[in-house]
């Protein structure tokens, strides 16, 4: 055990956010803490890292382990580049490194103690990985998102996600024992979310995680930390399973309540005729019933998670088939082309997912089809009786100076006091909230309110810009159904996969500046991706009508059959390569231990080179053996 949690209290004046939460991590081991907004995840992991003390309880970390914690947002002003910044997170290798350097440049005139310090210095710089340190900096930076262009800025200079993403890379290169990570997927894109996702499940430490990112949850944890009204629960397994247990528990309290209910009443109506009889004796067994009833633990009503909330969105008029026609649709700005000669269309009824890499133009194109800004050409056509109704991702459609309340009923005039209340009540805001100034919300509040306005459009095409932005799980899933059963047609940006994987029946992936449509969700999409991993570059493909389902599922079937073929193939190519890599390492230490060489200080400097080259490669190749085996074994 590397981390215990004993007993943790925690309260702001009358809030109390944690009672009594108590659990383990094993060294490790991979998990998350998941709850509603507000529920103190945040908080908690504020008091595992030191940030916080505790009201009562006691954090324990194992003997001379390390930790390192990643928040939400960062304030770094740092002149340096995003370049020198991660490197200089391995100081230490890179002063041994020109301790290396020195003394090579003076091997003639070493003796023989400085020729031992050089020979433990270059071990232990060996032993810890000293000669992939630029391009393990390199590969961080790559992976969470950044151009070889941008390595050069400096880190004043950089956004707030750009400086988040900056302090994940040096927390990443630092390999705390215990990783505590809040919301590390906020400001990714698919391809950093992923990246990241292998990079934590080949992570030999510790992982605590705060996310929201379900599809994240299910790939990189193997226990969930459920924080609900203060309590803390473990769980075993993924957030599917998590999910599957937490509704197999309801269901449990649920039959145990409604039993329970069912005898108290089957008890009071035995009392009640007992004492209808009005005879001593039937008088005495009537108290006798009802001092067992006063003895039982009445148990309480278990709390719809989801009742609270409703979101329904329905359309004032069904619109025509062909809902939306784009051709040849070309946007640029200044140095920076985001794409040209789109061309898509939308039939009523599909949901339409647009994904790709930050700053490719996605938010543009919904934009540009809801008039906020302009094409540099191209056509959009509406279908008929087309009715759009607009989310946007910056909530730019609130009117930050108005209350909750006035921005209803401004939008809306003909809906009494009454009808608002009852409104903004199913979205969360009860009582005096309603008053409460738009710039004064959280994110997660003016997205719940745009929702909101949304909703009472009764739009039949609903566009939206990062939906599930500043959500929590449980307002996604209403989000999910709201959209499952929506009977007009959906166009949407997100990088929420298990959002997409819910709500999408089509997905178009805006890449190299043109469109590429998968027809499927986004497990359908990896699987098109995957298939083509390692032939030439993925070529938009003609839009086509969804198959019939025998010929998809065939289709399914037969990319199957290929894909498995493919990962065969590479898994023979791997464990040859491993072969060949594994014989020259042997050869190697065959030849630093003869006298001729391990003497010619020159040589035994190139060959240490080597054999260091050589271990990076093959630990690459044993987790890319394991993946294949793992699959081949599936």
């Amino acid at each position: 055990m590397i981390l215990s949690c004993q007993n943790i209290d925690k309260a702001f004046g009358t809030d109390v956010i944690v009672s009594g939460a108590s659990f383990h991590i094993e060294d490790r081991e991979k998990a998350a803490i998941v709850g509603i907004n507000g529920a103190g995840k945040t908080t908690l992991l504020r008091i595992i890292a030191g940030e916080l003390e505790p009201d009562r309880g006691v954090v324990s970390i194992a003997k001379g382990k390390t930790l390192g914690y990643l928040r939400q947002h960062q304030d770094v002003n740092s002149t340096a580049s995003i370049y020198s910044e991660l490197l200089e997170v391995k100081r230490d290798l890179l002063d041994m490194e020109n301790s290396l350097r020195e003394m090579e440049r003076q091997m003639k005139h070493l003796s023989e103690a400085q020729m031992e310090r050089y020979n433990r210095i270059s071990t232990e710089f060996e032993n810890r990985n000293g000669y992939a340190v630029r391009s393990q900096v390199t590969g961080v930076l790559k992976g969470l998102g950044f151009t070889e262009d941008e390595f050069d800025k400096q880190i004043c200079t950089l956004s707030g996600g750009q400086k988040t993403r900056v302090a994940l890379g040096k927390l990443l290169l630092t390999e705390p024992d215990i990783l505590l990570l809040d919301e590390p997927t906020n400001h990714l894109d698919l391809n950093s979310i992923a990246w990241l996702e292998t990079y934590l499940q080949n992570y030999e430490k510790a992982v605590l995680i705060v996310a929201h990112d379900r599809y994240f949850l299910n790939r990189v944890v193997t226990k969930i930390v459920e924080l609900d009204n203060g309590h803390v629960m473990s769980f075993d397994g993924n957030y599917s399973a998590y999910a599957q247990k937490k509704a197999q528990m309801r269901e449990i309290q649920w039959k145990a309540y409604l039993n329970q209910q069912q005898e108290l009443r089957h008890q009071e109506a035995v009392i009640a005729k007992l004492k209808s009889f009005n005879r001593e004796k039937s008088i005495k067994r009537a108290e006798s019933r009802e001092k067992m009833l006063d003895k039982m633990e009445v148990l309480e009503k278990p709390t719809e998670v989801k009742a609270d909330m409703h979101l329904r969105f329905s359309p004032r008029e069904i619109s025509g088939n062909d809902v939306l026609q784009v051709r040849h649709l070309a946007k640029s700005y200044p140095n920076n082309p985001l794409f040209s000669d789109l061309n898509f269309d939308l039939r009523r009824g599909e949901k339409v997912a647009v994904i790709g890499d930050n700053g490719t133009g996605k938010t543009t194109i919904l934009k540009i089809i809801n008039e906020l800004e302009d094409a540099d050409a191209g056509q959009i056509s509406l279908g008929s009786r087309v009715q759009i109704g607009y989310y946007d991702q910056e909530h730019q459609l609130l009117h930050m100076e108005k209350t909750l309340f006035e921005e209803i009923s401004d939008v809306y005039p003909d809906m009494t006091e009454t009808e608002i209340r009852n409104l903004l009540a199913s979205f969360l805001f009860t009582g005096d909230d309603v008053y409460k100034r738009i710039n004064e919300l959280s994110g997660g509040e003016r997205g719940r309110l745009s929702l909101a306005r949304l909703m009472l459009s009764n739009a039949n095409f609903l566009i939206l810009d990062e939906p599930t932005n500043h959500l929590d799980i449980t307002s996604k899933e209403i989000l999910e159904e709201a959209l499952r059963n929506y009977t007009g047609t959906v166009l949407y940006v997100s990088h929420d996969r298990y959002f997409i994987n819910q709500t999408a029946t089509r997905i178009l992936e805006l890449k190299n500046q043109t469109l590429i449509n998968y027809i499927g969700n986004y497990d359908y999409y990896l699987e098109k991706v995957q298939e083509r991993t390692g032939s030439a570059s993925l070529t938009p493909v003609k839009e086509q009508r969804p198959l019939s389902a025998s010929k998809e599922n065939w289709a399914r079937s037969k990319e199957e059959q290929a894909q498995k073929r493919r990962q065969q193939n590479e898994l023979r190519r791997t464990e040859e390569r491993i072969a060949k890599l594994e014989e020259r390492d042997r050869e190697i230490d065959a030849l630093l231990a003869r006298e001729e060489v391990f003497t010619d200080v020159k040589r035994c400097v190139e060959l240490t080179a080597e054999k260091a080259s050589v271990a990076e490669e093959l630990k690459d190749l044993y987790g890319k053996w394991e993946e294949l085996s793992e699959l081949s074994d599936n």
